[in-house]
């Protein structure tokens, strides 16, 4: 077979599938996990400038993963957390997948442009003190949780959001009021890429 035929039967292959399924921008198909086929509903597009292809359809790279999910596992807070920086480490990486997430920092960083889902669980232990604990995008202060019952002994503030992120942009956890004296153990922060934009 000849690579014209190869291409003309892959591009009818998705015209079919586009066709049939109603495709648009926002519903990809994915062949095989390695190309990304999104169909243009409007194909009439100034192709010169990327902006689509005259056959209707775009393929992109699909090897945007990326997560991240760490664990608090000790109560030993070292002291230049909550004196210098107040940003929330953690010790333990349970998934680091395109190793976007540096422990050492506790900091995420976006590898590529795209929409990011987040979410924190913050265990304070043994203090009645209120906490507020903050996701930082960029150094602003992007969603916050709070815990300050007094009278239990375990309390955890819990908090989700969705960010549009720009390849390079950070998030991270940080301590805005109260201090985890008594540790945060089984805290947990995690990220993952939903779609690279």
């Amino acid at each position: 077979m000849n690579v014209r035929f190869q291409l003309l039967s892959l591009w009818f292959a998705v015209y079919l599938a586009c066709s049939a399924f109603g495709q648009n921008e926002t519903e990809p198909i994915v062949l095989e996990g390695k190309c990304l086929v999104v169909c243009d509903s409007n194909p009439n597009v100034d192709t010169s400038s990327g902006g689509g292809s005259p056959l209707g359809f775009t393929v992109r790279s699909g090897g945007a993963k990326v997560a991240f999910s760490v664990v608090r596992s000790t109560n030993h807070e070292p002291p230049e957390i909550s004196n210098r920086t107040h940003i929330l480490y953690f010790d333990q990486l349970m998934v680091n997948v395109g190793n976007s997430f540096d422990k050492e920092t506790g900091t995420f960083v976006a590898p590529r442009k795209g929409v990011y889902s987040f979410g924190f669980h913050v265990v304070k232990v043994y203090n009645r003190q209120t906490i507020q604990v903050s996701l930082v995008l960029n150094d602003w202060a992007v969603i916050s949780a709070f815990a300050g019952d007094q009278d239990v002994t375990r309390e955890a503030a819990s908090n989700g959001v969705l960010l549009l992120m720009e390849r390079g942009d950070r998030a991270y956890l940080k301590l805005e009021r109260g201090d985890l004296k008594g540790g945060w153990k089984y805290s947990t922060f995690s990220g993952f890429l939903i779609f690279p934009l």
